[in-house]
């Protein structure tokens, strides 16, 4: 007589319709090609970190496959209140267009091309970002580039989150954490010269989901929640 084990499987799965958020002010001088670089740092022709560095997004999960999901609210004007180009809300000056950073890639974070004082982000690994060599840079300079319901950024990689919304302005966009990603830092767009800028969003950050993560091959399980299972068989023999 004896027992067998013929099947054990560990899976962890988490699958939640809103895992966590977080709420965190994007002055308008927040510039992300100051991300992840130290104090006295350089960028964008005149602005110096951390006096310009971009805002970082601090206790959120941040694992490869999670998605994540943006709201915004406030004006930013990417010029000083004596000059006064026009404030804007976090999609940006439709009047004014998109631009281009003035210096394209630097400190290894790639250019971007988008609505001038919309909000963008970058994600970054742990390491500084001047270490490697900069991605190719995104281009969201029309409606349709703008119109996505689901955006997968590289590392170092900026881009477009605006208010979060596709154009129906109803249905929520989601953004796909990078293998590798340890932080997120957010920003607003501008040439160069973030320095002068005026004006602040409040941007909430909410994880809409968490994709499955086998540990342990064999069989598919779907949960409402995060949790650990063993799955046995035992078959007895005389």
């Amino acid at each position: 007589m004896f027992s067998r084990i013929v099947g054990a499987t560990l899976i962890f799965i988490g699958m939640v319709a809103t895992a966590g958020a977080v709420t965190l002010a994007v002055s308008a001088n927040s510039n992300a090609w100051l991300a992840g670089m130290p104090a006295g740092a350089t960028a964008s022709l005149a602005d110096v970190g951390s006096a310009q560095a971009p805002a970082q997004v601090n206790d959120l999960l941040l694992a490869h496959g999670v998605a994540l999901g943006f709201s915004a609210t406030g004006i930013t004007d990417h010029c000083s209140e004596v000059e006064s180009c026009g404030f804007a809300g976090a999609e940006g000056d439709s009047g004014e267009g998109s631009f281009r950073h003035t210096t394209g890639a630097e400190n290894g974070i790639a250019d971007l091309l988008a609505p001038i004082d919309s909000l963008i982000g970058v994600f970054l690994d742990s390491t500084q970002p001047d270490q490697g060599a900069a991605p190719d840079s995104l281009d969201f300079s029309t409606s349709t580039a703008r119109d996505f319901a689901s955006l997968s950024p590289l590392l170092k990689q900026p881009f477009f989150i605006g208010d979060g919304l596709r154009n129906d302005a109803t249905t929520v966009q989601s953004f796909i954490v990078p293998a590798g990603a340890t932080r997120l830092f957010l920003g607003t767009m501008d040439g160069f010269g973030w320095y002068n800028n005026t004006g602040s969003l409040g941007v909430t950050v909410t994880q809409l989901r968490e994709l499955a993560v086998q540990v342990d091959e064999p069989a598919t399980f779907v949960l409402a929640a995060t949790s650990v299972i063993w799955m046995y068989c035992c078959r007895r023999r005389h």
